[in-house]
């Protein structure tokens, strides 16, 4: 009956203008709050959402030392998809690109597809061939995979982790776990590497059906393979050709691989490992007259390699490999603290330096190199003089791009870092290879420029509300770090320290204007701060040099108008609202207040006011 009531009322309810907008309102909330639920339940059921099953268990358990790597800026995780060997074609993988590269050999692990450089082009890898660089294993009678892969900065490798699970159990004791690791040898252009490694402590037999590259069916017409045997020793050598754009001419190519069975089967609480080692060679672009000679020539070398890595140990290969791309990235950027949403994460820094220098050559490391050239190389590296000239690409977005997701991309973005390393004076270094592009790319981060008697910080003093560091910046033989640091009251300061790397030498430092006295810098691992000022007109925040009397004379030669503090000049560069503003604030406030007392005094002072007190009346009572 109660009900009945209120359903008569409801009509008379909705008539009124404002119960019509709370019902709208209200019929707005819950479509969003039901939207923006539903978004929540698909991002916890994907990459965010804590794995289950077995598979995911032992996956947790096999890449548990990855995040450490990670937060220390040593490694790189990368979307699942590039632990799955899928990927498109023509250089398109999808957003699961994971790449291993020398600058003659690049690798994209995620595709299994290899790209290589024509010989004697002194450009990047280019080239896209049809040949399937990688082994892939499949797992027979398996009931469920969790995978996951890594881009191990320092050790120039992509590291990739399945975990496949074999019994109806749902513990992690009921999966095999297989482990790749894909290297192109940084020191050794023509060989790559791929480690496979199998753990199966489950009480039953695991087998994989493995498809060798040079016996996939996707070699095509195009390619021809055959079984060598070379003192006692016995490879594939696959021949193919790779068409040119555009020209009549054709790119020839010779691949030596270590021949792998095509079924591996792996008993119960045991091990299974292997390594496959592949040898590339490339022609450069010739008439097709010369086809045979030109092949004859590509054979003997890869044999010759191929031979000659196979009687070394496979992890002295693997060290060799390794101490290179450690010893590239003693210099780096490092970003500890970002404020503002255009400044590129410590991510897509490392991502970027990452597969750019895997795009790139390393002349130094050639041991064929003339004497002459590497001496000039060496001392571009040192000492290289008037590079980065111009603004710090920090903000250039095209540089530092915040997503990567085809080899064709990374290829465009390493031709763009040479030309503007290039243009802004570091010719030198280029030529230097991989060694001197590193170099150029921490330079022109922080606006770093070396001058004939000094390297100069000329960070623009706007954008210093960011933490960073510039780690490893060659100077003649030593390294020094300098960073931009905040205080706790956010106001940013410069540290520097030098690690020399042969006999102690004299350096000297001093902050913009040089008006204090230079400081020598010392290998103490405080190191030293030096404050930020700012000068009129604006020069450099922070000079280095081995020249003590050459920063003292700078004082008197940079002819400045004033020297502020850093927070002194953001107070002239920002001095808040004009003072128009305000005023215009100020009478508003007071014109209401006018406003209002008006209608108060109309109201009780005015003609025809009300009564402030209303008097009682005493009626005199009649009925008497």
């Amino acid at each position: 009956m109660w009900l009945q009531q209120r359903l008569k009322g409801l009509p008379g309810l909705l008539s009124s203008s404002w119960a019509r907008r709370l019902l709208l309102l209200l019929a707005l909330l819950l479509v969003a709050y039901w939207y923006l639920g539903a978004a929540r339940a698909r991002r916890g059921a994907g990459r965010g959402a804590e794995p289950r099953g077995a598979a995911a268990l032992c996956l947790q358990a096999a890449t548990g030392a990855w995040r450490a790597q990670a937060e220390r800026g040593d490694a790189l995780p990368l979307p699942e998809e590039a632990a799955g060997g899928g990927g498109g074609g023509g250089g398109e993988p999808g957003p699961g690109l994971a790449l291993a590269g020398n600058g003659f050999l690049l690798l994209d692990v995620a595709a299994g597809r290899l790209w290589v450089a024509a010989a004697g082009s002194g450009g990047g890898p280019a080239l896209a061939t049809e040949y399937p660089a990688l082994v892939r294993l499949r797992a027979l009678g398996g009931r469920g995979e969790a995978r996951a892969a890594l881009a191990a900065l320092r050790d120039g490798a992509v590291r990739r982790v399945r975990c496949v699970q074999t019994g109806p159990g749902a513990g992690a004791g009921d999966c095999v776990t297989v482990r790749e690791e894909v290297v192109a040898h940084r020191s050794r252009p023509h060989l790559y590497l791929q480690r496979i490694r199998i753990a199966n402590p489950t009480e039953r037999v695991a087998a994989f059906e493995a498809s060798a590259p040079a016996s996939a069916p996707s070699l095509g017409s195009r390619f021809a393979t055959s079984l060598e045997k070379v003192e006692e020793r016995q490879f594939l050598l696959s021949s193919g050709r790779l068409l040119l754009a555009g020209s009549p001419k054709v790119v020839l190519m010779v691949v030596a691989a270590k021949k792998l069975v095509s079924r591996v089967q792996v008993a119960p609480k045991s091990h299974f490992d292997e390594t496959v080692l592949s040898v590339v060679y490339t022609s450069e672009p010739i008439e097709v007259s010369r086809l045979e000679e030109t092949f004859s020539k590509l054979r003997e070398s890869a044999k010759k390699e191929m031979l000659e890595v196979m009687q070394m140990g496979v992890e002295d290969l693997f060290q060799e490999h390794q101490q290179t791309w450690s010893d590239l990235f003693i210099s780096g950027v490092e970003m500890r603290k970002i404020t503002d949403s255009h400044t590129p994460s410590s991510e897509t820094v490392n991502m970027t330096l990452y597969y750019v220098l895997s795009s790139m050559p390393a002349p130094l490391l050639d041991p064929l190199i003339s004497g002459e050239d590497r001496e000039k190389m060496e001392a571009s590296l040192n000492y290289a003089d008037h590079c980065f000239s111009g603004h710090a690409t920090m903000h250039a977005e095209n540089l530092w791009p915040a997503k990567l997701t085809s080899v064709t991309q990374i290829l465009q973005l390493s031709d763009l870092w040479k030309l503007t390393l290039q243009k802004r004076g570091c010719k030198g270094l280029v030529a230097a290879g991989v060694h001197g592009l590193m170099q150029g790319m921490v330079l022109s981060f922080g606006g770093l420029q070396f001058t004939e008697n000094h390297l100069q910080f000329q960070a623009d003093p706007d954008v210093l509300h960011n933490s960073y560091s510039l780690r490893g910046i060659h100077y003649n033989k030593d390294l020094i770090n300098l960073a931009v640091l905040l205080d706790a009251e956010g106001k940013p300061f410069l540290h520097v320290s030098v690690k020399f790397q042969d006999k102690p030498v004299r350096l000297y430092a001093c902050e913009a204007g040089c008006m204090n006295e230079p400081v020598e810098l010392t290998s103490e691992a405080r190191g030293h701060t030096f404050p930020v000022m700012v000068t009129q007109p604006i020069t450099p925040l922070l000079y280095i040099s081995t020249d003590l009397i050459h920063l003292q004379d700078l004082r008197h030669t940079l002819h400045l108008k004033a020297i502020l503090a850093h927070e002194e000049h953001m107070a002239k560069q920002y001095p808040g609202l004009p003072f128009l503003f305000w005023f215009s604030v100020a009478s508003l406030i007071t014109l209401f207040h006018l406003f209002l007392f008006k209608l108060i005094y109309n109201e009780y002072c005015g003609p025809g006011a009300k009564p402030l007190f209303r008097s009682k009346v005493t009626v005199p009572d009649t009925s008497l």
